[in-house]
């Protein structure tokens, strides 16, 4: 979760659902919620019911028969027909329907083979011995698997809790890396739930090593849909109320929740009121609806974030998200708004540095780039080594290698060749083994791939290079072979760095080169005017969105989706049925209402 008050000392991740940056479902229902549980108890399997049953008078007759028949065969000296002889005269008693079908399952068992071959003594001695256990009824069976599932159910916990929450040192309670006060204070742990004490019990879990917990009510993917969790459960306000409730009454640290605004004003204001007086100390609010993902984003509704500031207590502490593309929105969000402060996911996840200060002019040093309009931000180069460094020291435990200044144009440039050719003698054996092999196997797991702190790199560097990527596809192919590394992943890392550094030395001298009219015609290209920031209605056209954002592919910088009539006019979405009716009848209400203006303007002038 990344929440700004302003200037905040360092970005944090939120819940944008990146997938490796994806909350778990906390759902495990109890033993009694099973539906198998009521078939079971009053339907037993015939094996799980007591040997001691009622006999069936009907099929003595034909059981006679039968007990005659292994009489004969007990003749016979072998110890199976021994076995078949003892079971079909045990205590010389009828067998019922349920006691054949035993016998037919115990048949060739261990125990009754020893019986059988025991003697008559032997055989009496265990009878006796056995009338002392009583075998389980069907309810005590059913707890006892029920146990076992749970057993196993509580190991594997266990094992994802230790692997994607690290407090502590594994077998020590130094502390390591989440919730480190030296490093990584103040957290929020973020769940989805929606059950209030599978909720409650994850949560003490982590509740010793975090500041707050957080519970997710504003998922809006797909996934969140199947586990019925996120902003699936905003129709029932009720089981919203005992999640929050149940930590607020239980947990020794505060209790936040994040939400979606619903249809009207007055459905939200009332949501977020029901959170609130659940017990969540901070409201943080996205400002668009459920459905307002992928292509049909569009804008958050920042008036709506402003309308339950005015309405709620003053005293509400609420968190605005949604709109916050670069630095600069943040100020501008927070006086829209009213809020208290400030949370970003995706504009996170494509510039780590958004809530990070720009250096003042002639100050940049080598981190950050500003270009001859006086526009910047942080290079991606920058920001990949130190990723990676934070990697390299706080979860492998090592030193970061030894790394050469970040270049700067003046520099000398022998070390470019030098990397390119390292990169090409490493990419040649793996071409040749795709042609004779057929193709890149894929590794095994091992311990380093299996690590939620590294298996989430890819994806984060994706979204951090996404405009480095586009340009240079060679780079965007080695990020993708990159999880196939095994036990060397980190190194592939360290090799698509490499590969970055080189990229953005060779953009940074074609901007000095060209003295800037490099990437003055990629905004020449977009069009809306040459120099200004785009012009028209920002609800209307995303063109001034992406004017005002765009800088040179080595800037980290915002991904800015088109907005829905946009993508509905490229073909990325379409109307369904339904949408094209009320689409041709606000059409024609539209054309009506036009006709009727001018009709009665025409009547005023006559």
């Amino acid at each position: 979760m990344s929440a700004s008050t302003g200037n905040p000392p360092s970005p944090a991740s939120d819940d944008a659902p990146s997938k490796a940056d994806q909350a778990r479902l906390v759902n495990i229902p109890p033993r009694a919620s099973s539906s198998d549980a009521t078939k079971r108890t009053h339907n037993p399997s015939p094996l799980s019911k007591p040997a001691t049953m009622a006999n069936d008078a009907s099929e003595e007759s034909s059981l006679t028969n039968t007990t005659s028949a292994g009489s004969a065969g007990a003749k016979h000296n072998s110890p199976a027909a021994k076995q078949l002889a003892a079971i079909n005269q045990k205590g010389g008693r009828a067998k019922s329907k349920t006691s054949r079908l035993r016998r037919a399952f115990s048949f060739g068992s261990a125990a009754d083979f020893r019986k059988a071959a025991g003697g008559e003594e032997d055989g009496v001695e265990r009878m006796e011995s056995s009338k002392l256990h009583k075998e389980p009824t069907a309810d005590e069976a059913y707890d006892a698997e029920q146990a076992r599932i749970a057993e196993a159910q509580e190991a594997a916990e266990e094992k994802y809790r230790k692997t994607h929450f690290q407090a502590v040192r594994p077998g020590s309670d130094e502390a390591w890396l989440d919730g480190n006060p030296s490093m990584d204070r103040p957290l929020f742990v973020q769940f989805c739930a929606n059950d209030a004490s599978a909720l409650l019990s994850a949560a003490k879990e982590v509740a010793p090593y975090c500041d707050a917990v957080d519970v997710n009510l504003g998922c809006p993917q797909g996934i969140a849909r199947r586990g019925n969790y996120g902003a699936f459960l905003q129709e029932d306000q009720e089981l919203i109320f005992r999640l929050i409730n149940t930590l607020h009454k239980e947990l020794p640290v505060p209790v936040t929740a994040k939400i979606r605004i619903l249809e009207t004003r007055e459905k939200t204001l009332e949501y977020a009121r029901n959170v609130l007086r659940a017990g969540a100390s901070i409201l943080t609010v996205h400002g668009r609806r459920r459905e307002q993902k992928g292509h049909v984003t569009g804008l958050a509704d920042w008036a709506m974030l402003r309308f339950l500031r005015d309405e709620l207590p003053p005293d509400t502490v609420i968190f605005a998200n949604g709109n916050v593309l670069q630095g600069g929105d943040v100020e501008r969000c927070l006086e829209a708004t009213g809020a208290d402060g400030v949370m970003s996911a995706e504009g996170n996840l494509s510039d780590p540095a958004i809530f990070a200060k720009a250096p003042p002019v002639g100050q940049e040093g080598r981190e950050y780039w500003r270009g001859k309009d006086g526009k910047g931000g942080w290079r991606v180069d920058a920001m990949t080594r130190r990723y990676l460094d934070i990697l390299h020291k706080y979860v492998l435990g090592a030193e970061p290698p030894s790394r050469r200044p970040l270049f700067q144009p003046g520099d000398d440039t022998a070390w470019m060749e030098e990397s390119e050719r390292a990169s090409g003698s490493a990419e040649e054996p793996a071409r040749k083994r795709r042609r004779k092999d057929g193709g890149p196997k894929k590794s095994g797991p091992s311990s380093a791939s299996s690590s939620p702190n590294l298996s989430a790199v890819q994806a984060h560097l994706f979204h951090l290079l996404r405009h480095l990527v586009t340009r240079h596809t060679d780079v965007r192919d080695m990020l993708t072979r990159s999880c196939r590394g095994g036990g060397e992943i980190v190194a592939a890392y360290e090799g698509i760095l490499a590969a970055v550094e080189v990229k953005v030395a060779e953009g940074l001298l074609e901007y000095e080169r060209t003295g800037g009219k490099s990437f003055e015609g990629e905004l020449d290209a977009l069009g809306g005017g040459a120099a200004g920031d785009g012009d028209g209605d920002e609800a209307e056209s995303s063109l001034g969105a992406v004017r005002k954002c765009r800088r040179p592919w080595w800037v980290a910088q915002p991904i800015i989706r088109p907005l829905p009539n946009e993508a509905l006019a490229k073909g990325a979405i379409t109307l369904s049925k339904k949408e094209k009716m009320a689409a041709a009848r606000a059409l024609e209400e539209e054309e009506q209402e036009g006709g009727e203006r001018d009709e009665m303007a025409h009547g005023l002038n006559s």
